[in-house]
């Protein structure tokens, strides 16, 4: 029995409660079956993504996706533009090899149900049916959180090797928007994290501004765009490929949890439109409802964070008066080992915090893989609901 599930059945004797019911666990995503051979990060990198006390720079990650556009059929590689330091800012654009075929026609369908000039209802269910869902997945955005980019190698990995069966359920149902959001960033930081051959000393206590003008505050500027990064991104958001869900990773999650996922916390905004209010929360609600059948406690919700639908200049926010289903999760996670601390009222399960975790100590690659399940939950929610999600941005 689990730490976890012990504490929960002295919480049965004590006040009532009752144990998640025990099912059998869905095997590991990394267990899959290849259905090409691409180079694994392990390989390319030298260490596994997620790895104590190791970063990998923008170099290398941009050198790998250029790899996996060579090696398979599902992914190409794009620039979107350069960086406030003029590198270039890449985007892989992951989905079955059939799509790839067609990406024209799928960006088109997706622009004219986003902007639903001069169609009629008929005309956009017709487009809806045929076309398929935009997922944007981003991360790096604040480069000192170090998962987001992380998980992106992790993730254009998964979804390039695999051949199981959701996984190409994926790839045709969605054409998956991977975007690094700050290159300059990722350099500066992994560069400075790595620079101490003493990795028990290594640290992000870098002494200058990680974006070159605005630092951390490159998320205040997506109402206005006055960056590079964030004009190369509002092109692909708002002028060409007009997502339907976009999925904003961020760092750290909650003390005594593992992570943040939506539903946010009430009052929502209403001067957006009501449906982009329950999409968020059935996405949000998808991936809490696959961290808890992949066994991975510690998501919180709703009233156990700040994170609310009212504070409108960030990447996520600024996606809701596009009428797209924006999504922010705030993970833990870090290269240097961390606790998870002992907070009483954060090990009893609540309305909002279904599934707790217990104190432990926690590892980088547990917070990769908390990111994939959550990106496999959108993925799933967006396959499944494809047409709605299209019929509804129109």
């Amino acid at each position: 029995m689990t730490p976890l599930l012990s504490l929960l059945s002295l919480g049965t004797l004590l006040c009532g409660l009752s144990p998640r019911a025990v099912t059998l666990p869905i095997p590991p995503i990394a267990q899959t079956v290849t259905q090409e051979k691409v180079t694994s990060p392990q390989a390319f990198f030298g260490f596994e993504i997620g790895a104590d006390y190791r970063l990998a720079n923008y170099t290398k990650l941009a050198a790998y996706w250029h790899q996996l556009d060579k090696e398979s059929e599902r992914v190409v590689v794009q620039e979107i533009g350069k960086t406030a330091e003029g590198r270039p800012q890449l985007m892989a654009i992951v989905t079955s090899p059939a799509n790839h075929k067609k990406l024209a026609l799928y960006k088109e369908i997706s622009a004219r149900l986003a902007r639903a000039e001069g169609l009629t209802e008929a005309e956009a269910k017709k487009l809806a049916a045929t076309g398929k869902a935009i997922v944007w997945i981003d991360g790096g955005l604040h480069a000192t959180e170090v998962l987001g980019s992380h998980q992106l190698i992790e993730t254009a990995y998964e979804l390039t090797r695999s051949n199981d069966p959701e996984v190409r359920r994926f790839l045709d149902d969605c054409i998956i928007l991977l975007v690094h959001a700050n290159p300059d960033g990722m350099e500066l930081v992994s560069d400075w994290y790595m620079r101490n051959p003493d990795e028990k000393k290594r640290s992000f206590d870098i002494p200058r501004l990680y974006q070159k003008y605005i630092g951390h505050d490159n998320n205040r500027d997506f109402y206005m765009g006055a960056q590079a990064e964030t004009q190369n991104m509002l092109r692909i958001q708002y002028d060409q490929w007009f997502p339907q869900i976009v999925y904003n990773h961020h760092q750290t999650g909650p003390a005594g949890a593992v992570l943040f996922a939506p539903p946010f916390r009430a009052p929502h905004n209403h001067h957006f439109d009501p449906l982009v209010v329950t999409g968020i929360d059935l996405v949000g609600t998808s991936m809490h409802n696959r961290f808890v059948l992949e066994d991975k406690p510690g998501a919180v919700r709703r009233t156990q964070a700040s994170y609310q639908t009212w504070w409108n200049g960030g990447l996520r926010t600024t996606t809701y008066f596009h009428n797209m289903i924006g999504l922010l999760t705030e993970t833990i996670g870090n290269p240097t080992p961390i606790d998870i601390p002992f907070i009483p009222d954060k090990l009893v399960p609540q309305e909002d915090y279904i599934y707790p975790i217990t104190p432990q100590k926690w590892h980088f690659r547990q917070s990769i893989d908390y990111s994939l399940t959550a990106n496999f939950a959108v993925l799933d929610i967006a396959s499944r609901h494809r047409e709605q999600f299209l019929y509804n941005i129109y």
